[in-house]
């Protein structure tokens, strides 16, 4: 999948969570979960659009690499996580509805 793509299915899914979302019951706990979703749904585009500009600390040289590594590293560490706690939930979430 290149860039352009990505960029695309990454605003498709934030249209289509928008969609969803106006499902929502319109109460106080309803309109806080809705518009934390909306924030979640949309900035995983914007930061993926964010990142596709970013340039890479070894062309800016603005700070060393060896500061950089352990928060890259933590970085993927987390993501690996959350990850995990995705899939898991989705399985989880198919298997109560089987």
């Amino acid at each position: 999948m290149n860039k352009e793509e990505l960029k695309s299915r990454t605003k498709t899914f934030a249209l289509s969570i928008i969609k969803i979302i106006d499902k929502v019951p319109r109460t106080v706990s309803g309109n806080v979960i809705a518009k934390q979703i909306v924030r979640s749904a949309t900035s995983v585009g914007a930061n993926y659009r964010a990142a596709c500009r970013a340039k890479s600390n070894k062309e800016s040289l603005l700070v060393n690499q060896e500061l950089i590594n352990p928060l890259l590293k933590e970085s993927n560490e987390l993501t690996a996580i959350f990850t995990a706690t995705g899939k898991t939930m989705h399985s989880n979430l198919n298997s109560k509805k089987s």
